[in-house]
């Protein structure tokens, strides 16, 4: 008598392979979107920073936590990537 073997899905890799994809439509979403002063750019980096840390923590089991340091991170990364954003337009326009 043959008996198969049925072997579970592994979920982590699905849900790994996921996060990933998710993560790198956010990084591509992100750098397709200007911020135009460090305020937009603190707002909008911690609303992606809160999705993708989201993503992750759901992997590790820890969700909120995961969320509140992807929006810290992500605040702090659009508050310094708007600000240099308006001092480059700021030099454009003062060089005209």
């Amino acid at each position: 008598m043959v008996r198969a073997v049925i072997r579970p899905t592994p979920v982590r890799s699905t849900r790994l392979s996921s996060a990933a994809l998710t993560c790198g439509l956010l990084v591509a979403l992100a750098t397709t979107t200007g911020c135009n002063n460090a305020g937009e750019g603190a707002l909008s980096g911690a609303g992606l920073g809160a999705l993708a840390g989201l993503g992750i923590g759901s992997l590790t089991g820890n969700a909120g936590a995961g969320a509140a340091i992807g929006a810290i991170a992500g605040g702090v990364g659009g508050a310094v990537i708007g600000d240099q954003n308006e001092r480059r337009d700021r030099r454009r326009n003062d060089d005209w």
